[in-house]
């Protein structure tokens, strides 16, 4: 009895690991459900969780984990991202898009953002999430381009820098109104959306 007891034990520890969530982006770049449009080079995904109405990932089929890892040798691959990004985004003539990588992402896989600054989705929840994408922390793609062809690499943001611009007050980022809290920023930025219709 101990002994089967023991060959169970033995079975169940040979599972293999679930993956961790920051991998996920590997995932998602084989999910049919995600695919956009691929070629030699890159894929282009939905965001599993889309942090506004279009929000869309261009990521190199190289395995190049972040932008600290980035090089002049990458330069004509950032510059076809973004060719790729602004073709996807000029699918939605209605819409303005933000094309950037985040300082610190937390999945890994470089990536490139390409999102609407409308952020109205359902999977905007929180301060960090609004702050990824409305401060300094989003780094343009057109910013990161230049600095790659003049200093062969980006510069690291500080862990220091990344806590103040994640403990930015929320601010509309199309006027000056502060918001105490989401909710209240969410309802404000329907205002801006009406405009628009």
């Amino acid at each position: 009895m101990s002994t089967k007891r023991n060959q169970d034990e033995d079975t169940k520890s040979v599972k293999k690991p679930a993956s961790h969530w920051a991998m996920g982006l590997l995932s998602s770049m084989k999910d049919p459900e995600l695919f956009i449009k691929e070629d030699d080079t890159v894929v282009i995904i939905k965001d599993k969780y889309p942090k506004a109405k279009y929000h869309f990932l261009v990521l190199p089929k190289e395995n190049i984990s972040s932008l600290v890892k980035v090089t002049k040798e990458h330069l004509q691959l950032l510059k076809h991202m973004d060719k790729l990004g602004q073709e996807t985004a000029e699918s939605y003539p209605n819409s303005v898009f933000k094309l950037g990588y985040h300082a610190q992402p937390s999945m890994s896989r470089l990536h490139l953002h390409v999102i609407s600054d409308d952020f109205s989705s359902a999977c905007l929840k929180t301060k960090k999430h609004w702050n990824t994408f409305t401060t300094d922390f989003f780094l343009s793609s057109s910013k990161v381009i230049s600095e790659v062809e003049m200093q062969g690499k980006v510069t690291p943001v500080t862990n220091d820098k990344v806590k103040k611009l994640m403990d930015t007050p929320l601010k509309c980022h199309k006027c000056s109104f502060l918001a105490k809290n989401m909710p209240t920023l969410k309802t404000h930025i329907l205002v801006h959306l009406k405009k628009l219709i």
